[in-house]
């Protein structure tokens, strides 16, 4: 075991995240999880969770082979025991606050043999010092060098002048890193609020404020408080508003960057901006919090724009010390009285299985309702929400697994964002339209199937998002639709329509939508070919656009679109086509193209491979031709994801094509022989994954010694059962080997070696 121990802020998380995310680590383990510990845990909630990492995402696997929810503490700890005890596992235990801890989970993680590890990062002493096993480490991370530290100050605080601080201000500069004592936490702060200041006499002011308020005496605590309060106090208010926002969510909760920006405008944080819609000013308010470091990006997308993001445990502190001062958020864990003291948010933790009822005096002020289900007892039992919100204006169940409504909602005159993503609702009800104002209205992954008529009466409608998804995206329904009015179309302010299924008149209605930025339409047939073109050339502000034939038999015609929007930045085309459409090779500013069971029989690369900003492609039964050869262009491509290809052989990429490709993926395709011709060349590719190709490959790829001379962090191999490289023994899922892995895996094959953890699923767009 490696204890890393440092105080709050030392970046013991990023280290140990540094290193858990390589492959080149894990493709030395059988199996790893990563399981952050809040300061009040359950341990049968961290069982549970160390239980679905280590399955990865096989949840329905779990589901048939162990009944999660139905299982004690002794049940959860014989699987666990009896998953670990023969596998070589990496375990990352983040955030340990006591040795009691140790004492309830260092059981389940058997000191086996085989080269296991276990990574812990804590503040106390006491809790790295813990003995596990034979061997002990602990790493205390010290506060940065000063050089090291003014280095990663002029990072942040200079971002536009490439990290060089101008000479008329490196006294200044020196001053203030020197205030925050090689804490990079503070140092990130800090620099963030001096991006904002140009002048001397500002940074003079700045640090003549912290001089004042910071003693030699200080804890490194207390002066990260002083340095956060500094730079929350220098936001402006919509931006205050915005942070303290973010601590309504549970510790470490990833939060997506389109579900905040959503929120934050439906509880009128953004400022109208003219000629600029409140999602682009949302954004950059969004991009100033992460400047600032008060928010921490956890996952970018192709295009290099916050997905996620999440806010540091002593930053959200902070916040949630400011928000109980200023009554800005109250939270609790749905057990406590709530009392009628002018809150105005309310963010539940719900631990129990059922929440305590609040008087509706004590309600009627409240806007804002979060709840979370935070571990399985409450989400298996969790039935019902409390009544009394008049003045509502945002309702956010995600994740609840809530049966049914309340019967007040449709009374929420002023609500304005609904999330009931993931919940068991069946149904909205029939007068859904009494909600006059609401803005977004997000189904994702629910049980309802159809929306009532009612929904034409939403005029302030923005969001329509509701779609099912198919566990396995390898069939032709990737997601299944929802069915809508067709008059829906009459709904003026609507951005984002998906994911819908194509009813009655209602491609021919869809010519309205002009003002659409976002539209996903299924149940298209050939004969809707001109109204459906017709519709898209008219949405001159579409970024987002996937269409979807009614079956995998039926022609997705899109040739009687003249020219695609402008705009247009990621593209799903889902059904079989003759030919690539002409359009293609004019959508300089796409970054991602998706093809699903487009069945292309002629080579449609020459069409997209001068694309300038594509970073990301995914074929699934896509084409039916032998071989890809990229021969020119993909500048920006950084993964490409090729899938379900049964006829295809050979991949071709020329020296010089795509140079930043960073993943390469090739699953379910058996005929395909050998890497692609080229690879070698790919100074950036770190990842390979290959599932279900030929055995003859994997073969070569045992046998490769090409394997210790490139920097590639790890292969991603699987043999199917059955297949003839198998007859040595039995391999039926995959790990991330180098060559002494492969190596040592053929000689452990007539000895029946098996691995039974499956592979991850790699998203689309």
């Amino acid at each position: 075991m490696t204890s890393v121990v440092g105080m709050g802020g030392l970046g013991k998380t990023t280290l140990v995240a540094n290193t858990f995310n390589k492959q080149v680590v894990k493709q030395n383990f059988d199996c790893y999880a990563w399981i952050t510990v809040s300061q009040q845990y359950v341990v049968t909630e961290l069982f549970k969770s160390m239980i679905k990492e280590l399955y990865g995402k096989a949840k329905e696997k779990i589901d048939q082979a162990i009944n999660l929810d139905s299982m004690n503490y002794r049940e959860l700890l014989e699987a666990l025991v009896n998953f670990l005890q023969p596998r070589r596992y990496l375990i990352v235990i983040d955030d340990v606050w006591s040795i009691k801890f140790w004492q309830d989970i260092s059981i389940a993680l058997p000191a086996n043999m085989n080269g296991s590890r276990i990574l812990l990062t804590t503040r106390k002493e006491d809790v790295a010092s813990f003995e596990f096993g034979s061997v002990n480490r602990t790493l205390r991370l010290k506060p940065l060098p000063f050089d090291e530290s003014l280095a990663l100050f002029c990072k942040k605080a200079f971002v536009g002048k490439g990290g060089q601080c101008p000479p008329y201000l490196e006294s200044s500069a020196r001053k203030l890193v020197a205030k925050c004592e090689g804490l990079p936490l503070a140092i990130v702060a800090l620099g963030g609020l001096m991006a904002s200041k140009n002048s001397i006499a500002e940074w003079s002011g700045v640090y003549n404020n912290l001089h004042r308020e910071l003693s030699e005496n200080d804890t490194y605590f207390e002066r990260l408080k002083h340095i956060s309060l500094l730079s929350y106090h220098d936001l402006s208010y919509r931006l205050k508003q915005c942070f303290l926002y973010c601590c309504i969510f549970p510790e470490d909760f990833v939060i997506r960057r389109r579900r905040l920006i959503r929120l934050w405008m439906a509880e009128g944080f953004v400022e109208p901006q003219k000629e600029t819609i409140s999602e682009v000013v949302a954004e950059r308010y969004l991009n100033e919090l992460i400047c600032r470091g008060l928010l921490q990006v956890v996952r970018r997308n192709e295009s290099g724009r916050p997905k996620e993001c999440k806010m540091h445990d002593i930053l959200r502190k902070f916040a949630v010390s400011i928000s109980k001062s200023v009554r800005f958020v109250a939270k609790s864990d749905g057990t406590e009285e709530v009392e009628d003291n002018g809150i105005r948010r309310w963010s539940i933790e719900v631990k129990e299985k059922e929440m305590k009822a609040a008087s509706k005096a004590a309600l009627s002020q409240v806007r804002s309702l979060f709840v979370f289900a935070v571990d399985e007892t409450s989400k298996t039992s969790f039935n019902r929400l409390p009544s009394g919100f008049k003045l509502m204006r945002v309702l956010d169940l995600e994740d609840s697994p809530i049966n049914e409504l309340p019967d007040e909602l449709v009374n929420l005159f002023n609500l304005r964002y609904l999330n009931l993503t993931r919940t068991r609702v069946k149904e909205l009800p029939k007068s859904i339209g009494n909600l006059y104002n609401l803005q977004s209205l997000i189904m994702k992954d629910t049980k309802i199937k159809e929306l009532p008529a009612g929904i034409v009466k939403l005029k302030n409608l923005r969001y329509l998002i509701a779609y099912r998804l198919n566990v396995n995206i390898m069939e032709f329904d990737l997601q299944f639709g929802i069915v809508v009015p067709s008059n829906i179309c009459l709904l003026n302010k609507l951005q984002f329509l998906t994911c819908v299924e194509a009813r009655g008149d209602f491609i021919k209605q869809l010519s309205k939508k002009t003002q659409l930025r976002r539209l996903e339409v299924g149940n298209v047939m050939e004969t809707d070919e001109k109204n459906l073109c017709l519709a898209i050339s008219k949405m001159v502000h579409l970024e987002y656009l996937g269409v979807k034939s009614c079956n995998e038999d039926e022609q997705l015609k899109m040739d009687a679109l003249e020219s695609a929007p402008l705009d247009l930045q990621k593209l799903l085309l889902a059904g079989k086509l003759e030919k690539v459409p002409h359009w293609f090779n004019s959508l300089n500013n796409l970054t991602s193209l998706y093809l699903h069971w487009c069945g292309l029989r002629d080579d449609f690369l020459p069409h997209i491979q001068a694309l300038p900003n594509l970073g990301e492609i995914i074929l699934v039964n896509a084409y039916e031709g032998v071989r890809l050869d990229f021969r020119e262009g993909f500048r920006k491509l950084k993964y490409l994801k090729i899938r379900r290809c049964p006829r295809l052989k050979e991949i071709v990429i020329d020296k010089g094509v795509m140079p930043a490709l960073q993943e390469l993926t090739i699953t379910h395709c058996q005929q395909v022989m050998t890497l692609p011709h080229g690879w070698e060349c790919l100074t950036d590719l770190n990842q390979v994954v290959l599932l279900d190709v030929s055995p003859v490959l994997l073969e070569k790829i045992w046998r490769s010694k090409k394997m210790d001379h490139r920097n590639i962090r790890g292969i991603e191999l699987s043999r199917q059962e059955g297949t003839e490289a198998q007859q040595g023994g039995i391999v039926h899922s995959f790990g991330f080997w180098n060559r002494r892995n492969m190596l040592q895996e053929a000689n452990n094959n007539n000895k029946g070696k098996e691995a039974e953890h499956q592979p991850r699923q790699l998203p689309g767009i």
